[in-house]
């Protein structure tokens, strides 16, 4: 197991590098410069300073050199300085990174005690009025964008209800207020932004696992279960729900880009301080160096998680623990 972590915790180093050779030369082959930006939107730098601005970000060097001396100082982790207000790249993602853990973790964490349920329900009532209404929740979640979806309820429960918030994660003042009371509002800063998260990915998982619970309730240790008999929920929950739950976890693995991903969208519609509305505004404003601080931070975090999918996987079939013991 040991030698298997070693080699995968291998594999990750030119993953990640060639990532950041994608990102950088995309970044900096698309269209707009942020020392032209910078010049365009305040006509009262002079020349010289917009060159020096150049100088001091090495934006005056062939490509290639630009990113050979950013993968200079990311190797010591120094991510650069903000190309907006010069502040240091880390600490801008150190602050903000922590808000999106907590998001995406309690959507992660959400998803996975409804969906499983709902979908080993589902398949043990197959073609039954559950069932079909369970289809029609899916193909819901499938087709209902989430940036509409997250106006809509900001729409109902902020504006018409007023029961939530709709934007940032405290209110004004909150700091002055005692522990609890500090963190109920942050709770209920975040209900909206994390349920229309996770609602987003329960449709998906959810079909995922009524799908392998009945493929593996048509296996012939299964009916030789049944023969035994043994209960409904022993059978279930016992010995199938294990087997049909092998392929959700490297589902698992791969979905974690595409939800970290999706804070760029929940973070800048609700306003969170988080990595993904960082993302936007860098975007917005030319910022390489904190974009590919982000970018770097993000693959990093997708990568962890799919290494953690494939040691799961291996906990849970011991077929694959044997051959990787023998290994």
């Amino acid at each position: 197991m040991n030698r298997f972590l070693i080699k995968r915790l291998m594999e990750i180093i030119p993953t990640l590098w060639g990532i950041t050779i994608i990102c950088f030369l995309v970044i900096h082959l698309a269209p707009g410069n942020p020392v032209k930006s910078e010049g365009t939107f305040n006509p009262n730098i002079s020349m010289e300073s917009l060159e020096k601005m150049k100088k001091i970000y090495h934006l005056d060097k062939p490509l290639w050199k630009q990113y050979a001396i950013w993968l200079n100082h990311l190797i010591r982790l120094d991510f650069g300085r903000s190309l907006v207000d010069g502040k240091k790249v880390i600490e801008k993602i150190g602050k903000r990174l922590p808000i999106t853990i907590i998001i995406n973790t309690a959507s992660l964490f959400i998803i996975i005690i409804i969906s499983v349920p709902l979908g080993v329900i589902s398949a043990v009532k197959e073609n039954s009025l559950f069932d079909k209404f369970f289809t029609v929740f899916v193909f819901a979640g499938y087709s209902i964008p989430a940036f509409w979806l997250a106006l809509l309820l900001m729409i109902l429960f902020g504006v018409h209800l007023r029961l939530l918030p709709i934007s940032g994660i405290h209110s004004i003042g909150a700091e002055n207020l005692g522990m609890f009371p500090y963190i109920w509002d942050m709770i209920k800063h975040l209900v909206l932004p994390v349920g229309i998260s996770a609602f987003a990915g329960l449709a998906a998982f959810s079909r995922y696992t009524r799908k392998g619970v009945i493929q593996v309730l048509k296996e012939p240790y299964i009916k030789l279960a049944y023969a035994k008999g043994l209960s409904q929920n022993e059978i279930i929950f016992k010995h199938a729900l294990k087997n049909a739950l092998l392929p959700l976890i490297t589902i698992l693995g791969l979905a974690l880009p595409t939800i970290i991903g999706g804070s760029v969208i929940f973070e800048t519609i609700f306003s969170i301080p988080g990595m993904g509305q960082l993302f936007y505004q860098s975007a917005m404003s030319r910022d390489y160096p904190t974009i590919m601080g982000v970018l770097v931070i993000g693959a990093s975090l997708t990568l962890i998680g799919n290494l953690l999918a494939d040691v799961l996987y291996i906990l849970v079939d011991p077929r694959l623990k044997e051959n990787v013991i023998e290994r």
